[in-house]
């Protein structure tokens, strides 16, 4: 059988891998290998200037390089997948970085029970907006403000399959630091996040383990889950070093308990997710849910339009409070270590009181052309962030992204006004072969 190869290539960059690519490709095949990859050519226009010092005024061009490398044996008991990210960026030294979003082993049992072993992604979540309960993963927010791309997680995964449903239990360690734009990078914060100094509250740092559980199952029309997590947020407060320029990432111990649950009923769709968590301040609460309707072949054509409505709710903790790190964490505050630093209450958020509406438009042609439009809106103020994504495919071997985010009406008071002069247009083109 002949060896399925996509690759997408630039220039010179291209040729290379796509050498390498088919001449590993072919014998592996044989052997129960398959080789993919692809290399997106990306570009980023801001509409308006920086707010910021030093940032970029409107052009980001970038790449993007996505091998795929899956083997299994021939019962499919053994399986193993190694999936390398890198993009690659002139404009901002932070966000050009390597990732190994998936690196692991996993054997499937014939007792209905898989075990994993390696770097891998795992998502929970019902909702469209926002998904709380998805906490295995550090967020790679250099990629996006939306926190949907992820980085890869050390994990041992043990997973089993029941008819009373389906049980997942998490031991992770090589905890991940979340990701920032640099200085000259944009959708940053006033203060640059000095990524290079983090603070742990926990012993061991990014070698203290982690745990989480999970049960999910299926009643009639209603699918739920249920999962509890301890260990280091992936989701960090920021110490302010207003001296220096710049905020230090911190990183709690935190417990979360959370639940998801979705209801289907003809056209309907009914989604909510919640979390209790204790580790940053007081405990808090955080809630999403709402619906999607759908609207089948819309325009006398084929396609479908989906109606999202969705209500975001989050009492964490306001403010900023003083606390101590001690002279482990002292570097590089000026002055030794510090006796009381300025920190964030809570990791920021914006969705305390939000409404979000959107739609969704999918042709259901063949060339998957899809249309993403929604807002989120405060309810207080009014502040207002905006997004479109469209998608198509060109032929076989090429697609195309469209993507616009609008940060409108931005309250000063509001989080969202950091990105008030953000608004951007994103164009990316990948090709596949």
């Amino acid at each position: 059988m002949s060896s399925k190869i996509r690759v997408i290539a630039a220039g010179g960059l291209a040729a290379v891998i796509s050498a390498a690519a088919i001449s590993a490709g072919a014998p592996a095949r044989a052997q129960g290998f398959e080789v993919s990859a692809e290399i997106s050519a990306e570009v980023r226009y801001f509409a308006d200037g920086p707010l910021y010092d030093g940032q970029l005024e409107r052009w980001q061009p970038s790449f993007v390089l996505e091998p795929e490398i899956l083997w299994s044996n021939e019962d499919g008991k053994h399986q193993v997948a190694i999936l390398p990210f890198y993009r690659g960026d002139t404009r901002d030294e932070e966000r050009e970085h390597f990732d190994l979003r998936e690196a692991y082993y996993r054997f499937n049992s014939d007792d209905n029970w898989s075990l994993t072993a390696g770097l891998a992604k795992i998502f929970w979540g019902r909702t469209e907006s926002r998904h709380l309960v998805d906490i295995i993963n550090q967020t790679d927010a250099v990629e996006d403000i939306d926190e949907e791309d992820k980085l890869g997680q050390p994990m041992i995964h043990l997973n089993v399959l029941r008819d009373w449903g389906t049980l997942d239990f998490f031991a992770m360690t090589g905890f991940r630091d979340r990701t920032f734009p640099g200085r000259d990078g944009r959708l940053r914060f006033e203060l640059v996040v000095d990524t290079d100094n983090p603070i742990f509250e926990r012993d061991g740092r990014r070698a203290a383990p982690d745990f989480a559980a999970r049960y999910s199952h299926y009643v009639g029309s209603w699918d739920f889950g249920v999962s509890v997590f301890h260990g280091t947020s992936r989701e960090p407060r920021f110490a302010i070093d207003q001296a220096g320029g710049r905020i230090r990432p911190v990183y709690d111990q935190i417990t979360q308990g959370s639940i998801d649950v979705q209801y289907t009923k003809d056209a309907w769709l009914w989604k909510a997710e919640a979390i209790i968590r204790e580790g940053h301040g007081r405990t808090f609460f955080a809630g999403v849910g709402g619906f999607e309707y759908t609207l089948y072949q819309v325009f006398g054509t084929g396609a479908d339009l989906g109606l999202l409505t969705e209500y975001q709710y989050d009492d964490r903790q306001d403010g900023i409070v003083i606390e101590d790190f001690g002279a482990e964490n002292a570097a590089p505050f000026p002055g030794g270590p510090p006796a009381g630093t300025a920190v964030i209450a809570a990791p920021i958020t914006i969705a305390d009181n939000d409404v979000f509406m959107g739609a969704r438009l999918a042709l259901n042609d063949i060339q998957d052309t899809t249309l993403l439009v929604g807002g989120t809106i405060d309810t207080n103020d009014q502040s207002t962030g905006m997004f479109v994504e469209a998608e198509r495919r060109l032929g076989e071997d090429w697609a195309v992204e469209l993507q616009a985010r609008l940060f409108l009406n931005a309250d000063p008071d509001n989080f969202l006004f950091v990105f008030a002069n953000d608004d951007f247009l994103n164009l990316r083109v990948t090709r596949y072969f």
